[in-house]
């Protein structure tokens, strides 16, 4: 499926009495560029962070951030004895060094040991966390696919108005070589010039090759095509459809250079626009 380099989740987890939540949100990038956001305790879990995330994710700026929240020991009771033999270094520090603060509640309640040594050992909550990043991983790319389904809806519908257009072009291309042609006769009958018709269709030909957008139009469709192709098969295609956006563009130029009418040079510039609405949502792709 197409994915959108947009994206974002959030997800929460409690292990042992703590709330663990980690989000992840993406803009669109060139590249891969993945920033991470770690608490100073948690910062074992940055090897398995940047792999999980790279593993999963080829493009975008992804910024993720895990952190730890809530009462630590939660639903277990203070050891007293760690407790009173805080409250006496707490005591003996002050003593000591004039104007020392004493420790807060907070600071207390986070001093290793203080609901007993029953902690979750740190490989035992490394593959909680893994679920974690794993449940917002999963999250996170029924996001970007989601995205990604309303963008290519977006670039159908322009590749559909694309087509339209050129169809409007091709029938008035006959048309303008028999009016130069008409208008040529009319000037060399007003010029009492004998009509030389070896001289007429030296001119007819220079004219319909100087306006001749078949291959344009034909390299248009088969851009159009290609396009289909790789919408329909998936995957990480950004890059791709960027490039073919590139060439779209440069017919659609050469379509406007070779106008002698002014409808074909209202389409050109139509195709121009409707191409920089396709790339600008391209850019979002991955």
């Amino acid at each position: 499926m197409i994915a959108s380099m947009t994206g974002f989740s959030s997800v929460f987890r409690e292990i042992e009495g703590r709330i663990f939540s980690l989000e992840i949100r993406s803009l669109n990038h060139r590249y891969f560029d993945l920033q991470l956001r770690l608490p100073d305790e948690l910062r074992f879990a940055e090897p398995l962070l940047r792999e999980k995330v790279s593993a999963d994710l080829s493009r975008g700026k992804v910024e993720c951030r895990l952190s730890m929240n809530g009462a630590i020991g939660a639903g277990k009771e203070i050891d007293v004895q760690v407790l009173s033999r805080l409250v006496d270094l707490d005591r003996r520090v002050r003593e000591a060094i004039a104007g020392a603060a004493s420790l807060s509640v907070s600071e207390v309640l986070s001093w290793p040991g203080i609901f007993g040594q029953e902690e979750l050992s740190q490989e035992a909550l490394k593959a909680e966390i893994s679920g974690l990043i794993s449940d917002a991983l999963a999250d996170f790319s029924a996001t970007r696919r989601r995205e990604g389904e309303r963008l290519v809806v977006l670039l159908k519908e322009r590749m559909a108005e694309i087509r339209g257009r050129v169809v409007e072009v091709k029938p008035r291309i006959p048309g303008l070589i028999f009016a130069f042609q008409e208008k040529l006769v009319a000037r060399l009958r007003e010029a009492s010039v004998n009509q030389d018709d070896e001289r007429i269709r030296h001119e007819l030909t220079l004219f319909a090759s100087k306006i001749d957008v078949d291959e344009e139009l034909s390299r248009l469709g088969a851009h159009l095509d290609e396009m289909e192709r790789i919408l329909s098969r998936g995957g990480v295609v950004g890059k791709r459809l960027d490039f073919l956006m590139q060439e779209l563009n440069r017919e659609a130029n050469t379509l406007g250079s070779k106008s002698v009418d002014v409808e074909v040079s209202r389409v050109a510039m139509e195709l121009k626009v409707l191409i920089e609405q396709m790339r600008e949502q391209i850019q979002n792709i991955e």
